[in-house]
């Protein structure tokens, strides 16, 4: 659905699922996260257009911790906001340790880290469960471990890190500390190539799955990056 009424959409982007089941969608024109039971009925929504503390702009990826707390890529804000109860705001623009250039893409990994894409100035910044600043990878470029606007992350059971290179038309994977370890993807619509890979999710048995975007589909990969299948179409 699309429109300005609670239940409606506008430019829906980043989806997570609470530990109940719950569907959380990040609308990223309407700047703000509108939530639903498992079987699609509206339960709240929350934020809306602003620079304060809970009040959003543009929000894209977001990502639940342990305790149920919704992190969320405000990226025109150029932060990460906290939502829930306890609401908590971090980071600031520009290019600083814990500063960011339009913040797209977020996910916290079993440990509680906070993995952020700071998407203009191509790298990734790591924050422990307290949001203090650890550590960054990544410049801009095409050798391993650079990006091309990176759009998305996310981790796997074994604490590895999974990035969509966008304008690389790529997936690159590293350790839980940045360490390059492998890159898969091209240009093209052939299997395990890209155009334009947004969304990334990995499965409980390390399968990656890709938003391949332009090419209007989902490919599968298994935990050593080997293109498994795909589904999905263009349509209107």
């Amino acid at each position: 659905m699309r429109g300005d009424g609670v239940e409606q959409f506008k430019d829906p982007y980043g989806l997570a699922i609470e530990k109940n089941g719950n569907v959380n969608t990040a609308d990223l024109s309407s700047n703000r996260v509108i939530k639903f039971s498992p079987n699609g009925t509206f339960i709240s929504t929350e934020a809306g257009l602003g620079s304060g503390i809970g009040k959003l702009n543009r929000p894209h990826q977001i990502s639940f911790d342990s305790s149920g707390g919704l992190y969320v890529a405000d990226n025109y804000n150029h932060r990460i906001q906290r939502l829930g109860v306890k609401r908590i705001q971090f980071g600031q623009y520009v290019t600083g340790n814990g500063q960011f250039s339009n913040s797209t893409g977020i996910t916290v990994d079993k440990s509680q880290n906070i993995y952020v894409v700071d998407f203009n100035n191509c790298r990734i910044q790591k924050f422990n469960s307290s949001r203090m600043y650890l550590k960054q990878w990544g410049a801009r470029g095409s050798g391993n471990g650079q990006f091309n606007e990176p759009m998305n992350v996310t981790t796997d059971n074994l604490g590895n890190v999974y990035v969509t290179d966008s304008k690389n038309s790529r997936v690159l994977k590293f350790d839980s500390s940045g360490i390059f370890i492998s890159k898969w993807g091209s240009i093209g619509s052939g299997n395990g190539q890209f155009n334009l890979p947004i969304g990334i999710a990995v499965d409980s048995s390390n399968n990656v799955f890709v938003v391949d975007s332009k090419n209007s589909r989902i490919q599968k990969f298994s935990s050593s990056c080997a293109y498994l299948t795909q589904f999905g179409s263009f349509g209107s």
